[in-house]
């Protein structure tokens, strides 16, 4: 009975890979402007943003679904335009013991990004599907 698993998934934006590192990093309260449909809010609870140890809590919907998570921003590499989030309270929490989500912003042209997602898990039970739907809400543009 396996319970911990990783799915990644990849996703082209038309950004620059600084901007769209820069919006998840400092800027994420931001991305309900952007994406209103799928992230209603995003308040930080401890900390700065862009910042280790900061606490953000996330409010967005997947498959009409109102769903909230906490989270702590784990580590930020600037060189590699990466950061990892650790699922500390939430939704999420309800099925899976651990949850970590990594993205990477890599450039590939011009205000072109290639958007790398990993997301790492363990479930609760043998039970609880793997967390597509979480990797089809990050990757989607």
């Amino acid at each position: 009975m396996v319970l911990a698993g990783k799915l990644q998934a990849e996703t082209l934006v038309k950004v620059s890979a600084h901007k769209f590192h820069d919006m998840f990093c400092r800027k994420p309260h931001h991305i309900s402007n952007a994406s209103p449909e799928k992230i209603q809010k995003v308040h930080l609870h401890e900390g700065d943003w862009g910042t280790p140890g900061s606490v953000i809590e996330w409010s967005h919907s997947i498959d009409g679904n109102n769903l909230v998570c906490k989270q702590i921003v784990e580590s930020i590499d600037e060189e590699n335009n990466s950061i990892t989030f650790k699922a500390i309270e939430g939704d999420l929490l309800k099925e899976y013991k651990t949850f970590k989500a990594v993205l990477q912003a890599i450039p590939k042209g011009h205000d072109v990004t290639l958007v790398h997602w990993t997301l790492e898990y363990k479930k609760l039970n043998k039970d609880i599907p793997p967390p597509i739907k979480e990797l089809g809400f990050s990757s989607y543009e």
